[in-house]
């Protein structure tokens, strides 16, 4: 039976070893809201600091920080960094690495700063192209109710 788990936390706060523990007891494909914009970007300072663990409790690895210091010289953006990061560690578990332009990002919509990505995360091929439809035939959620 194929399942679909979707993950919606308002941080950053979902531990990888909760999706670790869900994708090996059984097939399951994800939904995952990565906080990115509304909390990594905006709690950059306070996750970099040496005895901050929740970053190493998202990715499921406490090695990030000198791969965020490789990838600064490039100019990476620290959100598309998390982004990354989070997709090697769903790879890791046999899921396909999805391209970072299908994570459907939503911004708010009073100053159009990025507040979060969906990103689909599924060990076969036809998930991905029904993700595919779906970014094609939706609009930008402009309002929480209409």
């Amino acid at each position: 039976m194929l399942s679909l788990c979707f993950a919606d936390p308002f941080d950053i706060g979902l531990e990888f070893a909760t999706i670790r523990a869900l994708a090996t007891a059984r097939y399951v494909d994800f939904l995952v809201l990565l906080a990115l914009g509304m909390d990594a970007n905006r709690n950059y300072e306070h996750y970099l600091k040496e005895d901050a663990d929740k970053v190493d409790r998202f990715l499921g690895s406490d090695s990030w920080r000198e791969r965020w210091a490789t990838a600064q010289w490039d100019a990476v953006k620290f959100t598309r960094f998390l982004a990354d990061e989070f997709t090697k560690s769903m790879a890791a578990l046999g899921y396909i690495p999805p391209p970072h332009y299908s994570m459907k990002e939503v911004r708010s919509h009073e100053k159009n700063l990025a507040l979060y990505r969906l990103a689909l995360f599924s060990r076969h091929e036809r998930a991905y192209k029904f993700w595919d439809q779906v970014l094609k035939y939706s609009t930008d959620q402009t309002a929480f109710w209409d």
